[in-house]
């Protein structure tokens, strides 16, 4: 099994795919328009890539190339239509970079509040203002507003304990239950949390739906002086909205991330929300520490080896989220050669679509039950040809699927 790398990627990552059997090709300089190139040159079976787009053109070129690995948590760098047309199944890695995200998180909520960027700058300038820089407000008992509750909100919270902030936050998924378990105040809506926060950092993923969430309406119900936090992914806020509420209410804002990011060779003269003295701004790291790159390394090596040793792919993002199967046929018959092709053929012959199917040994390997699901209700004539057109066939079943 070949496995292209086109990015950084931990050597005990390497190195465990190596172990695995894998043959390596590591190539961190690839970019998304020598990436298809690449892949053609490579033909592997198996990419994995961190911050490297992967365009449809990689998908639509690819031979072998079955599974496509995001060493990370998003996965909105990937044309996952693209790969899910051609059948190449995307993965991520969720969660490994909590404790990163988190703690770049309160790294910047704690530089808007004491203006540590600022302070910094101004000394290595040879100025030295105590006066304007000690009315920092504080931390303690100011309310922090969360929108999107999973693994980094989650380690955002613990930390929030710790600094003593009261939190409340709104996640689609977010139950009263949830939420009194997590010790915070479930909110209806974000803009309920734009109110009623003192400090909002935002962890949605980056999807159709959140897109431009943070918006004109959002800022406008924010607190004048508030704080705003961005570690996810700049297509979730409109900046010129955030540009707009820093000049006019006086909003701080921390942002690890920005609607147009340059490229490695670029500068950020095209982001000028980041140049606004308010603006406290990282190079979208928020996971890059050791330890989240090694758990992000270790977790792709277990998609690897499970795909490798069982052909199960922990963490798809592609499957099909609701199947179209209206139909459930259950074969029970004897674990021999051919069964199933005769059971396959006659429901390609009524012209009937097999959108799932498993086959399920019993104990002692003498018997299986083929399950299949099915686009349409098949005949009776169907189901009997099915049932006595092999002499391994015990018996047939159809049940219709809610």
């Amino acid at each position: 099994m070949k496995v292209l790398i086109a990015d950084k990627f931990q050597p005990s990552g390497i190195a465990a795919l190596k172990e695995l059997g894998c043959e390596v090709v590591s190539n961190p300089d690839l970019a998304p328009d020598t990436l298809p190139d690449a892949v053609v040159q490579h033909d592997p079976d198996i990419l994995i890539v961190r911050s490297t787009k992967v365009p449809a053109p990689v998908f639509e070129r690819a031979k072998k190339l079955a599974l496509v690995i995001r060493a990370g948590a998003g996965y909105d760098t990937i044309d996952v239509d693209a790969a899910s047309a051609q059948g190449i199944f995307v993965s991520n890695c969720p969660g490994k970079n909590s404790i990163a995200v988190a703690e770049l998180t309160w790294g910047l909520i704690l530089s808007c509040d004491r203006r540590i960027a600022e302070q910094s700058a101004d000394l290595k300038a040879g100025r030295w203002d105590k006066k304007t820089y000690s009315k920092a407000q504080g931390i303690y008992a100011r309310t922090l507003g969360i929108i999107g509750v999973g693994q980094i909100a989650e380690a955002v919270i613990e930390r929030a304990h710790a600094f003593g902030t009261p939190v409340v936050a709104w996640s689609r998924s977010l139950t009263d239950a949830k939420a009194k378990q997590l010790g915070i105040t479930r909110a209806n809506s974000p803009i309920e949390v734009a109110k009623a926060a003192d400090i909002v950092t935002l962890h949605v993923a980056a999807t159709p739906d959140t897109k431009a969430l943070a918006n004109k309406d959002f800022f406008d119900a924010m607190k004048p002086g508030a704080i705003f936090i961005n570690t996810t992914r700049g297509s979730v806020v409109d900046e010129s909205a955030l540009h707009a509420a820093i000049k006019e209410k006086n909003i701080r804002a921390g942002l690890d991330v920005f609607a147009h990011e340059p490229g490695a060779s670029d500068n950020a003269s095209d982001i000028p929300v980041a140049r606004e003295q308010a603006v406290t701004g990282t190079h979208h790291i928020g996971a890059s520490t050791e330890q989240a790159q090694e758990a992000i390394a270790a977790e792709a090596v277990r998609i690897v080896t499970e795909y490798k040793h069982t052909g199960a792919i922990p963490n798809v993002v592609n499957r099909q989220g609701k199947s179209r199967a209206t139909r459930l046929l259950s074969v029970r018959h004897l674990n021999k050669p051919g069964v199933l092709a005769h059971v396959v053929g006659e429901i390609g012959a009524a012209k009937i679509n097999i959108e799932e199917m498993e086959n399920i040994i019993y104990s002692g390997g003498l018997a299986a039950c083929a399950r299949i699901q099915l686009d349409a209700e098949p005949t009776q004539q169907t189901m009997d040809r099915i049932n006595s057109g092999s002499e391994h066939v015990l018996s047939v079943d159809l049940t219709v699927i809610e």
